[in-house]
C-alpha cells in the first residue's frame, strides 16, 4: 500500500519484488506482439538518388548568369510543380502504383498518397552564395516493389532535370526578350532626344554655349569695321564737298573766260579767300565768326562770278560744250563721281555692318537663356544615351547567357548517384518496432504494478499502521516460525521487535 507519503528505497525494492510478475509478463509479451505484428505490415522499398549542382563552365567574369535566384528557392518552386496533380497522375496511371485503389478512391487522394511517398531532402553545406548553401539534394521514392521504386524515382529525377533546364532557359530567354524590348524603347527615346538636340543646334547656330567669346570677338571686329566705314563716308563727303567747290570755281572761271569778262581779280580773290578759309578751318571750328565771315565773302565772290554775262549756248551744243571743258573740270567731275560711288558703297557697308552688329548683340544677350535650354536638352540626351548603353550591355550579356543555357553550359544538375535498386525494405523497421514494443511493455508493466499497489490495502509495516490509523504502536508481536523450517507466518501488524514501542500522545 503506497498512499500519499514518501517511501524509502527499501520499500520500493519490496514493491518491485511483490509485483515482479506484473512487470515481467508485459515486458516479454509486448516486444513479441510488436515484432509479429510488424510482419503483417507490407514491406516498402525506398530508392534514393543524389543530385549535385554543377556551376557554369564559363567563369562569371566573362558571362554573368541571368538566373540569380538561389537554388533552394528554385528547388522549392520545382518541387511544387513536379508534385502537382498534372505531373503525378500520369505516373500513377502508367506504373499502376495503387492497383487496388484506382477507380475506387478519388484521384486527389491517390495523388496525396503519392506525394507522401516522395521525399526531397537538401544536402546541408555552405559553398557560397551562388547555391545559397545548397550543393545538391536527395530524391527518394518508396514503393512495395523495389524495381517499381527505382523506376518511379528515375522518372521523378528526370522531371527535376528537365524542369531545371526548362526553367533556366525560359528565364534567360524571357530576360533577353524583355531587355530587347526595353532597348528598342530606349533607342526610340534616344532618337527623339537626338532630333530635339539637332533642331535646337540648327535653330540657335552660333549661339550655343562656348561660342560667346567668338561672338564677342566678331562683335568687336564689326564695330571696328563700322567705325572705319563711317570715317570713310565722312572723308568721301568732305572730299566731295571740296571737289564740288573746286568744280564751281573752275566752271565759273571757265564760263567767265568764255564770255570775255576779265575775272582775274575775282578768281584771285576767290583763291585767296579759299586759302584763308582753309587756314581758318585748320585753326577754328566751323562756328567761329572768322570762318563764317570768310565763307560769306567766298559765297559773294562766287555769286559775282556766276552773275557774269555768258554767251548763250543752244541745247544741241551742250554736249559739245561739255566736251570742250578743260581737263581740270572733267577730272573734277570724274573725281566727284568716284567719290559718290565710294560714299554709296560705304553707306551700304555701314547698313550691312549695323545689321550684323544687331544680330551679334542679340546672340550675346540671349546666350544665357540658350545655354540653359541647351544644358537641359544635353542632360536629357546624356541620360537617354547612358540608359541605352546600359541596356545594350545588359542585353548583350543576357544573349550570351541565353546561348550558354541553350548549349547546357550554365549551372545544371548532375546525377552523382543514380536511383538505386533497394535490397532491403526501408519500412517497417522490425527491430525498431520490437524495441518500441519493449519500451511499451516496460511502461505497461510498471503501470500495472503501480495500479495493483494502489489497490492493495494491506498494512505491512508499523509505518503503515501509524500513517493510516493515526494511532501510536504500543506493542508488536514477533514473527513465529514453524518447526521443521516451515513458512513463517507473520502476525499483525509488522516485523518482530521483542522490545515494545510506545508513542507518546
Amino acid at each position: 500500500m503506497i498512499g500519499d507519503r514518501e517511501l524509502s528505497f527499501e520499500q520500493y525494492i519490496d514493491i518491485l519484488k511483490r509485483r515482479l510478475g506484473w512487470i515481467v509478463i508485459p515486458v516479454v509479451v509486448a516486444p513479441l506482439l510488436a515484432y509479429f505484428g510488424s510482419l503483417l505490415i507490407p514491406n516498402r522499398y525506398t530508392s534514393t538518388t543524389l543530385v549535385l549542382v554543377e556551376q557554369q563552365k564559363v567563369p562569371d567574369n566573362f558571362v554573368k548568369p541571368v538566373v540569380t535566384e538561389e537554388l533552394n528557392e528554385r528547388l522549392a518552386t520545382m518541387q511544387e510543380q513536379i508534385l502537382s496533380r498534372t505531373r503525378l497522375q500520369p505516373l500513377i496511371e502508367r506504373f499502376g502504383l495503387f492497383p487496388g485503389d484506382i477507380g475506387k478512391v478519388p484521384m486527389e487522394d491517390l495523388v496525396d498518397r503519392m506525394r507522401k511517398l516522395i521525399l526531397v531532402t537538401a544536402v546541408s553545406a555552405d559553398f557560397g552564395a551562388r547555391t545559397g548553401g545548397l550543393p545538391g539534394f536527395y530524391v527518394s521514392f518508396s514503393a512495395r516493389d523495389p524495381h517499381l521504386a527505382q523506376q518511379v524515382c528515375s522518372e521523378i529525377l528526370s522531371m527535376f532535370m528537365q524542369e531545371n533546364l526548362r526553367a533556366r532557359e525560359q528565364t534567360a530567354e524571357g530576360t533577353t526578350e524583355f531587355l530587347a524590348a526595353q532597348l528598342q524603347e530606349a533607342k526610340r527615346k534616344l532618337d527623339e532626344q537626338d532630333s530635339k538636340l539637332a533642331a535646337f543646334k540648327q535653330r540657335y547656330i552660333n549661339q550655343l554655349p562656348g561660342q560667346e567669346q567668338m561672338n564677342l570677338s566678331v562683335l568687336t571686329s564689326l564695330n571696328g569695321q563700322l567705325d572705319a566705314a563711317s570715317q570713310a563716308v565722312a572723308r568721301a563727303e568732305q572730299d566731295e564737298t571740296f571737289d564740288q567747290a573746286q568744280l564751281s570755281q573752275q566752271l565759273a572761271a571757265w564760263k567767265a573766260s568764255r564770255s570775255g569778262r576779265d575775272s582775274d581779280n575775282l578768281e584771285k580773290k576767290l583763291k585767296d579767300l579759299q586759302s584763308q578759309l582753309t587756314a581758318l578751318e585748320a585753326k577754328y571750328t566751323p562756328d567761329h565768326p572768322d570762318v563764317i565771315s570768310t565763307k560769306n565773302e567766298i559765297a559773294e565772290v562766287q555769286q559775282e562770278i556766276a552773275d557774269a554775262p555768258t554767251v548763250p549756248v543752244e541745247e544741241g551744243d551742250k554736249t559739245k560744250s561739255a566736251q570742250l571743258e578743260p581737263a581740270e573740270i572733267r577730272a573734277l567731275r570724274a573725281q566727284i563721281h568716284d567719290l559718290e560711288i565710294v560714299k554709296n558703297e560705304k553707306s551700304k557697308q555701314q547698313e550691312e555692318l549695323q545689321r550684323e552688329i544687331r544680330s551679334y548683340q542679340s546672340r550675346v544677350q540671349t546666350s544665357p537663356l540658350v545655354e540653359e535650354q541647351y544644358k537641359a536638352l544635353t542632360r536629357d540626351y546624356q541620360t537617354a544615351l547612358s540608359f541605352y548603353n546600359e541596356l545594350l550591355t545588359k542585353k548583350t550579356q543576357s544573349a550570351m547567357a541565353t546561348d550558354l543555357e541553350r548549349k547546357q553550359q550554365g549551372e545544371q544538375f548532375r546525377v552523382m548517384d543514380p536511383p538505386n535498386l533497394p535490397e532491403k525494405p526501408a519500412w517497417p523497421n522490425r527491430p525498431l518496432i520490437a524495441f518500441g514494443g519493449l519500451g511499451g511493455g516496460l511502461a505497461m508493466g510498471f503501470g500495472l504494478a503501480f495500479l495493483m499497489e494502489m489497490r492493495d490495502k494491506t498494512l505491512r509495516t508499523d509505518q503503515d499502521v501509524t500513517f493510516y490509523l493515526q494511532l501510536p504502536v504500543l506493542s508488536q508481536i514477533p514473527e513465529l516460525a514453524r518447526r521443521g523450517g516451515g513458512q513463517r507466518r507473520q502476525s499483525s501488524p509488522a516485523k518482530a521487535d521483542t522490545k515494545p514501542q510506545s508513542v507518546g500522545t
